[in-house]
């Protein structure tokens, strides 16, 4: 029996289907990544107590590419940006996903607005979104949202929400209360304002659009959160984490291979540190990283899970 290694995309109606590559296509950064590891397996044999902890191993600089990271105002604000666009993406994508066995969700966009210039509160976006939630669980549906604020001209905070509900299900304007069981009457998701619902047509295009707004101008009052993401299931989450991952652990690495920790990323199967990429050094305003081994080339476009397949 021969070892494959297939490598499953996480969203499928985007990335091309053909997605299965035999385990020598990945030998170039395999191999590299075996051997740093065998000093470590070594000293694992030798000392069986680390077995049931995070096992750090070493690497050896190789290469004297470096990179420069500045940290001025106007460029901090746009990788906080681009951060934020990307992980915004990403959810809005997962959730657009069918759920084995049923029909693709209808995406439904919302829009909260406030009466006031000043009315702003850090607790509203929370307090309408659990007054959300608890309307779904009454109906029996999964809540599934993406949202972002926004600063209009006037100077006002609202919010531009994206929600996704099975087919058939309605959603209901959030300025006006709703029914429950028995007659009685819910109060409104969103009481401080005015709101605005329609099926939404680009789904995560309209959050994009908004995002692309952002700059280093744009001053948000302080305490308030830029986005927020719910109701991804497990293989979603992960997915979602893949891609805030740094570009060199994506490219060894599949989605749910790696975990944060206060050391740093570990492989959740063998309990291992993986090795820095690059080392750091501080320099007047900002950062200077110099490479310290040769990385893989790219050979994937999106996120991807990688297994051992046995074939005859």
């Amino acid at each position: 029996m021969q070892q494959q290694c297939a490598l499953l995309r996480h969203i499928r109606h985007l990335i091309r289907l053909a997605s299965v590559r035999p385990l020598s296509s990945l030998n170039a950064w395999r191999v590299s990544y075996e051997r740093q590891s065998y000093g470590n397996r070594a000293r694992r044999e030798a000392h069986p107590a680390a077995d049931g902890g995070l096992v750090p191993y070493k690497t050896i600089a190789d290469s004297t590419s470096k990179t420069h990271i500045s940290f001025a105002k106007p460029i901090v604000a746009e990788r906080r940006v681009k951060r934020l666009k990307r992980s915004v993406w990403a959810s809005g994508q997962l959730h657009g996903i069918a759920q084995h066995g049923h029909r693709p969700p209808v995406c439904w966009f919302v829009t909260l607005t406030y009466r006031g210039v000043k009315d702003w509160a850090a607790n509203h976006i929370g307090q309408a979104l659990k007054s959300f939630r608890n309307w779904c669980v009454s109906k029996g549906t999964k809540a599934r949202y993406t949202w972002v604020a926004e600063l209009q001209s006037r100077g006002a905070v609202h919010y531009h929400l994206l929600v996704w509900l099975p087919l058939g299900q309605r959603m209901p304007m959030w300025d006006k209360p709703t029914r429950k069981a028995r007659g009685l009457e819910r109060s409104a998701f969103w009481p401080y304002g005015m709101t605005n619902t329609q099926v939404a047509k680009s789904g995560v295009g309209y959050l994009m659009k908004y995002l692309s707004k952002l700059g280093e101008l744009t001053i948000f009052p302080k305490g308030l959160r830029l986005y927020g993401i719910g109701g991804l299931d497990d293989q979603a989450r992960q997915t979602r984490s893949w891609f805030s991952l740094p570009s060199w652990a994506q490219l060894t690495h599949g989605v749910g291979e790696l975990c944060r920790k206060p050391c740093g990323l570990v492989v959740r199967l063998t309990g291992e540190i993986l090795p820095p990429a690059y080392s750091v050094r501080h320099v007047p305003g900002g950062i200077v990283l110099s490479s310290l081994r040769e990385l893989p080339e790219k050979f994937h476009i999106g996120a991807y899970s990688s297994f051992p397949r046995a074939s005859a």
